[in-house]
């Protein structure tokens, strides 16, 4: 069975800094195009950073945009997501999600972390 452990997160205080990682097990884990997401109390899930099955194809959303960094490492199943110069605005649940290249879907969802920011 697949399954994404996440780890990391924790409350901090406005301009410092937060590490997620999430852990693959299971499958194939260079395969996949990992992602993470978040969700703020009220708002929907959204998009924050992805990257692709070698480490290339990195995308953030432009909030996030040279504050936040993502990697992988295939040797260890693992992607992470480095967030610093926090700030409130940036508190939410955040999930790591496995997606098949060239499929609109995810399949696989981590289980989520909560990161908080205060002001």
């Amino acid at each position: 069975q697949v399954q994404l452990v996440q780890s990391g997160g924790g409350l901090v205080q406005a301009g410092g800094s937060l590490r997620l990682s999430c852990t693959a097990s299971g499958h194939t884990f260079s395969n996949y195009y990992m992602d993470w997401f978040r969700q703020a109390p009220g708002k929907e899930r959204e998009f924050v950073a992805g990257i692709g099955r070698l480490g290339n194809l990195i995308r953030y959303q432009d909030s996030v945009q040279g504050r936040f960094t993502v990697s992988r490492d295939n040797a260890k199943n693992t992607v992470s997501l480095q967030m610093d110069s926090l700030k409130p605005e940036d508190t939410g649940k955040y999930y790591c999600a496995a997606r098949e290249p060239g499929m609109p879907d995810y399949s696989y969802w981590g289980q989520g972390t909560q990161g908080t920011v205060r002001s």
